[in-house]
């Protein structure tokens, strides 16, 4: 499925998009919220888990295209986190190029959207590592609930380590249907359906 307003595209990947995605990945100031930026390999890897993980889902995190600007900015939408099988959460990372405009929180928008209204989602969650403001600014736009009970220390990260400590936000499809009536770019959402990836990149991960 492709979702489109009028300034945001998100869509099933494609192989030109791995070169961009590379250089996303690489970048210090894009991945400083995480534990350290990705060689290319380890992005190409990322890539193929993302689509094969679209594929069983239905959803997923979607490649940004911002028609007029670019035709990869990064990626928004939703995934199930390895460490708790429980839970969906929606996440983005963006070329730095495009901060501060909105993009991210419209796209998330859209993906709250259609995972409450298309894939029949109750609960969506969004974390972060405490220190990335940025990112939690994002959550705070888009109407989710923060509690206090629900931060965390992520598991893949070692007791103590400076991203360690995690803040939690939740929206449930009960809220959502209060919150979106503030996005009124979601009242002319175009959803467009595809009968499959088709040129889809699937880079199989290299031993």
């Amino acid at each position: 499925m492709i979702m489109e307003t009028s300034r945001i595209r998100l869509r099933p990947w494609t192989e030109r998009d791995l070169v961009p995605f590379r250089a996303l990945n690489a970048d210090p100031e894009v991945m400083r919220f995480f534990p350290a930026p990705l060689a290319g390999k380890e992005s190409d890897a990322l890539a193929f888990s993302i689509q094969e993980r679209m594929k069983r889902q239905g959803f997923g995190l979607w490649a940004l295209e911002l028609p007029g600007l670019t035709a990869f900015a990064g990626f928004v939408g939703l995934n199930i986190p390895s460490f708790d099988t429980s839970l969906v959460e929606i996440g983005w990372r963006m070329n730095k190029a495009f901060w501060g405009r909105g993009f991210a929180t419209e796209a998330a928008a859209v993906a709250l959207e259609v995972g409450f209204t298309r894939f029949g989602l109750e609960n969506v969650c969004s974390f972060t590592a405490m220190v990335n403001k940025p990112s939690e600014r994002v959550m705070q736009r888009l109407g989710m609930e923060h509690r206090t009970e629900d931060d965390f220390d992520h598991p893949a990260l070692p007791a103590g380590h400076a991203l360690s400590r995690h803040v939690r936000y939740r929206m449930s499809k009960t809220r959502w249907m209060e919150q979106r009536e503030r996005f009124p770019f979601l009242k002319s959402l175009r959803l467009i359906s595809v009968e499959k990836l088709g040129n889809a990149a699937t880079p199989a991960p290299e031993a």
